[in-house]
This record gives C-alpha cells, structure tokens and sequence, in this order.
C-alpha cells in the first residue's frame, strides 16, 4: 500500500505492511493498552482493525500511520488522522488519535508522531480544525492534547454512541484545534 511518509527526529510514520499485523494484534490483545476501550481485541478483530484502517488511506489520503522508531522496533503503535465512524454533534470532523505498546508509552512518542500527523493535516490537507476525544478518566491521553495545544471544549463533551447507557467509558470527552493562522 503506498500513503505518505512523514518523518520526525526519531519516528517513521508509513503505510501499514503485512508484518505489522501481528504485533498489533498483541498490542490490541494488551489489557493495558485496551483499558479505556470496551475489550481487548482478537486476531481477527485486530486484523479487521487494520483492514478498516488501510482503506482510509485509500479513501482518504490519510490515516493511522504505523509507527516506526528506527533501531528500536519496525512496529511500536499508530498515530495520525482518521474520519470517525458514528454520529455525533461536533461532526463531521477529522480526529487525531494514537495506540503505542506499553514498551514504548513514556517516551514522547505519542506527541512527536502527533505533531507531524498535525503539520499534515493543516499544512498538506489544509483542514480548518483537528478534534480528538477519549474517555473521561484516559488523563495520559488528555495530556498528550494538551501538550499539542488542543483545548477542552466542555460544551462537546458527549456519550459514545457505541457504547450502551451506564457504561463505564460512555462519556467522552473533546478537544479542539483550529488551523494557525
């Protein structure tokens, strides 16, 4: 699959290969990684994941990058844009988002890979505005937007339409960033 190729000091984010299928199916398969999702997930649920994933590069132009960090892993996560898939007041919309193996949470990877992601999306694409939401509790995920400059919009906060009245991650928090001026 060809997709643009975005570099920063440490990270490759490309196009997703074969190869990258098993390991993030073990990182999907990743209690800790999975905690503000519904479930881990299966081979083939993960396997679809990156079927859905590819097919956004296709429609799109951009997606989930796979996350390279030359001489430390072929495959640590994803970052990048992606169009969402349900309804909700604040769309449409294009949100950035990011999944690393636990080996390498801690390391700036996330906001480094969000910032190219980012510099696509406003610069190359020229979108107007980039959201990105989570659960309420996901405060490592929170920090890595504020980091990048997005702000909390309280008056978008919503519940996942995916997830049934009561759940635990229903509500979802947004933040918001428009294009630099």
């Amino acid at each position: 699959m060809s997709g643009p190729v975005l570099t920063t000091e440490r990270l490759i984010l490309r196009p997703w290969r074969d190869e990258d299928l098993a390991p993030f199916a073990a990182m999907n398969a990743d209690p800790e990684v999975m905690r503000h999702f519904p479930a881990t997930l299966s081979r083939a649920e993960s396997d679809a994941s990156a079927g859905r994933i590819r097919e956004g590069f296709a429609a799109q132009g951009f997606g989930l990058w796979a996350v390279e960090v030359p001489g430390a892993t072929p495959f640590a996560g994803f970052v990048g844009l992606s169009v969402p898939r349900f309804e909700a007041p604040f769309m449409p919309c294009v949100e950035i988002g990011w999944r690393l193996a636990t080996a390498y949470w801690g390391k700036g990877y996330a906001s480094e890979g969000a910032r190219a992601a980012l510099a696509f999306g406003f610069g190359t694409r020229k979108l107007a505005e980039i959201v990105s939401f989570t659960v309420v509790a996901n405060l490592p995920s929170r920090r890595v937007m504020e980091r990048l400059g997005m702000r909390h919009d309280p008056s978008g906060d919503f519940d996942h339409p995916s997830l049934p009245e009561g759940h635990r991650l229903r509500r979802h928090v947004l933040y918001r960033l428009t294009a630099p001026k």
